[in-house]
């Protein structure tokens, strides 16, 4: 799979996780990443691991995102946006794999596919925001 591919079923499971509790999503995760067709053992080991260190960083991620969106907290933001920002501001504080840039791009097009018409530019202006303070 590309890139792009697995950031988009990265962004699922981080999106799913709005609607799971913490204990629920090894399971989720399972179900989720089972029902991937043609994907290859270590596409499937890249995604599930990936999106269980953004589990682990939540936390880290929602201050960050509370601190560089004025106005804007994680409570009230759109939940399609608020999974892809917290799968940018991963990549972006702790993917050293992934350029910043490339970091936002790849969400500003999650947004272009999954979001409203305002969500690729909300997307772009808070994680330049955070990349540019």
């Amino acid at each position: 799979m590309k890139r792009t591919e697995l950031r988009d079923h990265i962004f699922k499971m981080v999106f799913e996780m709005e609607f799971n509790g913490t204990e629920e999503m090894p399971a989720q995760a399972e179900l989720y990443l089972g029902q991937i067709e043609d994907a290859k053992e270590k596409d499937l080991e890249y995604i599930g691991t990936k999106a269980a260190k953004i589990r682990e960083k939540l936390g880290e991620i929602d201050k960050l995102l509370n601190d560089t969106s004025k106005g804007w907290k994680t409570t009230r933001m759109n939940k399609v946006d608020l999974g892809i920002l917290r799968l940018a501001v991963y990549e972006i504080k702790w993917d050293e794999d992934v350029p910043a840039g490339v970091a936002i791009n790849e969400a500003v097009e999650l947004a272009k596919r999954y979001s409203s018409d305002d969500g690729p530019s909300f997307i772009n202006g808070v994680l330049a925001k955070l990349v540019n303070p």
